[in-house]
């Protein structure tokens, strides 16, 4: 690890003005002023130094390990402890009252604070974490009755992407034994939730809306979805208390392991090249720290890079492997985390885009990917009144920060550390697409339309 004293470069100040202009101004003019120096980067004025970062022992914190045991914190002068927090909620909490810096975060969570859904803060992210890594994993039992419903290929294993539409005959099997049928996911603005919801939707199947006075997001419910911390759901399965889970890497291959469950499908094939995590801090601090966010950016992004070069997967998963960090077996972190997914004990198969950390501009913070999350907050009540669709444009510029990602991206460029074809051309939304499980397509630039294509959910008329 490289050495935690770094010589200090002369610096241009960021001028004042940041402080005493509005946010618009504050945006355009943070860390306009840097000296080149010969080392590999190059030095802002780093406002506070001494940073306390958050994460969840799941595989995709990975880019924080990694800016930290690769020195790549060091390289912008930053000196970062990364503490493992108990759950969801307690890294929300933290970060809003400050004990933390910045933390690894559902990419729901700053979107609902913003949006009025639970409590309500103005946090910001400047980098996405990663994409896809996620699964939906199902008891021996469930699976069980599940399979006769899903076609073999021609090496006898089952087809995939496995359909929610295998599940609904033992959902009707339940509900005629008068049993409820229950599932797992972290957190109710979490990816998880919206997955699993939108593959048993795509299938017909209700999992339950919510209301302004019920927040539970059970109504009329055909499966009882609720909340799970991410370690606890191999062991709550394994107990009955659910039938399944929807859950980050490594607790679908612990199932695995443990021969305790069967994951049925990954969010690569609900969503193909999904935003699943990323890294907030509130408002507030970039607005008194912006050189400081900066160079956290830069580091973070160097880390997904390293990730995603060929080779440094093991190396990544030794890191994980260890107690501070994700704290999981070699063999169950590697087991997703090197291009391969094991769905059943024994088929294993290729899924190189399982983990994504950069490659397809996976660490900028697009506008369409922070807008999506929102549809599906109205979708399902969770935001229980219509909205125009600006104010799904400008809720999510509050939120997401490009500006930022960008300074730092071109900090990188100009030091050799990324090429200059990775910083994206866009207006920060991704052109439509249907890469989904149920073929809807959908499109950023247009919220209501996408929200009443669903037979399943809210409609909503153009508001004005």
């Amino acid at each position: 690890m490289k050495s935690l004293f770094k010589k200090s470069t002369l610096i241009l100040p960021v001028a004042a003005l940041l402080f005493s202009c509005g946010n618009k101004e504050k945006k355009e003019t943070i860390a306009e002023n840097v000296v080149p120096e010969t080392s590999k980067t190059k030095s802002l004025e780093i406002e506070k130094p001494q940073l306390t970062f958050g994460f969840i022992k799941l595989t995709d914190m990975a880019p924080l390990a990694i800016a930290k045991e690769k020195g790549f914190f060091e390289d912008e002068g930053l000196f970062v402890s990364v503490e493992a927090q108990s759950n969801w909620k307690n890294v929300l909490d933290r970060v809003i009252d400050g004990q933390l810096d910045g933390s690894h975060m559902l990419a729901g969570q700053p979107i609902a604070a913003g949006a009025g859904f639970g409590r309500q803060a103005k946090l910001v992210t400047a980098f996405s974490m990663d994409l896809n890594g996620n699964a939906i994993t199902v008891s021996n039992d469930v699976w069980s009755k599940m399979k006769p419903n899903v076609p073999n290929g021609s090496d006898g294993k089952p087809v995939h992407p496995i359909k929610a539409d295998a599940l609904k005959p033992v959902i009707t099997e339940y509900k005629n034994s008068g049993k409820p049928f229950k599932m797992g996911m972290v957190f109710p603005v979490s990816t998880h939730n919206y997955e699993i919801r939108y593959w048993l939707a795509a299938a017909g199947i209700n999992p339950g809306m919510y209301t302004a006075d019920n927040v539970q997001g059970q109504i009329d419910a055909d499966v009882l979805l609720s909340v799970t911390p991410p370690p606890q759901m191999p062991a709550t399965l394994e107990a009955g208390t659910i039938h399944g889970y929807c859950v980050g890497e490594p607790w679908n291959q612990q199932a695995v392991f443990k021969g305790i469950g069967v994951p049925v499908v990954t969010n690569l094939d609900i969503w193909k090249n999904n935003p699943e995590k990323v890294f907030v801090m509130t408002e507030k601090f970039v607005e008194e720290n912006p050189n400081t966010a900066i160079a956290v950016t830069k580091a973070l992004i160097r880390a997904g890079k390293w990730l995603d070069e060929p080779g440094n997967r093991a190396e990544a998963v030794k890191i994980l492997s260890m107690s501070q960090y994700v704290g999981a077996d070699e063999a169950v972190i590697a087991n997703s985390m090197t291009g391969t997914f094991e769905f059943e004990k024994g088929d294993k198969r290729d899924m190189a885009d399982f983990n994504v950390f950069y490659k397809y501009n996976a660490t900028y913070p697009f506008y369409s990917d922070g807008i999506w999350f929102l549809t599906q907050m109205r979708r399902w009540g969770q935001i229980p009144e219509a909205k125009p669709a600006n104010w799904y444009a400008e809720t999510i510029k509050d939120i997401y920060r490009p500006d930022i990602w960008t300074k730092a991206a071109k900090l990188l460029v100009e030091e050799g550390n990324i090429p200059a074809g990775d910083i994206p051309t866009t207006d920060g939304y991704k052109p439509a697409t249907a890469d989904f499980i149920d073929g809807t397509t959908y499109d950023g630039k247009d919220p209501i339309s996408y929200i009443n294509s669903f037979k399943i959910g809210n409609k909503d008329e153009a508001v004005q």
